[in-house]
């Protein structure tokens, strides 16, 4: 885990002392992605599953279909002060063309995109509409989900400081689970591993984030087809809003046997009575 956890020397004040000690630090850094030499975007993250995480975010920007799309990924040559390989620039060659974009991408919230823009762009881009709702998940084991998720955090139990996404089957077994800084990071490696073992749509998994739900990680999911996204905290309005248009389920406040469904209920049953 040395890439991924850093330490730092801090002062800890306590009622009954303090003391001075190295602490474990969750690392994050800058990735840049570049298509045959050019700058695409950076990003910051907690290094680990780069790869992943590529073919997640160009997949959610509509850049790439699928895994095929990308001929290769390498990172390239560059050192530190101390001459280590940072591994912080990755290069793709894709198989499609990739057009530069001219504009910020959607997800970083650029100046002037409102709601009802945001959700017509996400209806134009969509490959994998969901299908009507239909029973998937039990609400119990929909429940526990959340705890599966965080039992899989090892680097969080060493820093506290990285989020979760995780994709589950509908008896709970996971499938895939990634840690990174932002939760947006963490949903793309998820997705980016579904699209490389070619399992895009998602249409059998559930999407389980460690905080809340914004607009971006249910757009992330509806492009993904996957049907259910469930979260820890709290949706925001306008991720219900892109829920309801394109007939995602989406959960918020997932803890056992508790939760909020906004919409798509049809697609949990059951109670959470033994959860």
């Amino acid at each position: 885990m040395s890439r991924v956890i850093a330490r730092r020397r801090m002062r800890r004040i306590t009622p009954t002392g303090e003391i001075t000690r190295p602490d474990a630090l969750a690392v994050e850094e800058p990735l840049e992605i570049r298509v045959r030499g050019e700058s695409l975007t950076v990003t910051m993250r907690t290094p680990g599953n780069d790869i992943d995480l590529v073919h997640g975010f160009l997949f959610a920007e509509s850049l790439i279909t699928e895994a095929a799309d990308i001929r290769t990924a390498r990172y390239c040559a560059g050192t530190d002060d101390e001459g280590r390989n940072t591994y912080n620039v990755l290069d793709i060659d894709p198989a499609v063309p990739v057009a530069l974009p001219t504009r910020p991408f959607l997800t970083t919230g650029a100046c002037g995109l409102c709601g009802k823009t945001a959700l017509d762009e996400i209806r134009q881009r969509s490959r994998h509409p969901l299908p009507p709702p239909q029973p998937l998940i039990e609400a119990a084991v929909l429940g526990r989900l959340p705890d599966a998720l965080r039992r899989r955090q090892a680097v969080f139990d060493a820093t506290g400081g990285l989020h979760a996404a995780g994709l589950f089957t509908a008896d709970g077994a996971a499938v895939a689970v990634r840690e990174d800084i932002g939760r947006h990071n963490a949903v793309d490696k998820v997705i980016g591993w579904a699209l490389r073992e070619n399992r895009i749509p998602a249409s059998d998994l559930v999407l389980v984030v460690s905080g809340r739900a914004s607009f971006e990680l249910a757009q992330k999911a509806v492009l993904a087809g996957i049907p259910i996204l469930a979260a820890v905290s709290a949706p925001s309005s306008l991720a219900v809003d892109l829920a309801a248009e394109s007939g995602l389920t989406l959960a918020g406040f997932v803890r056992g046997d508790t939760m909020n469904i906004y919409t798509g209920g049809e697609r949990v049953t059951g109670s959470v009575a033994g959860a």
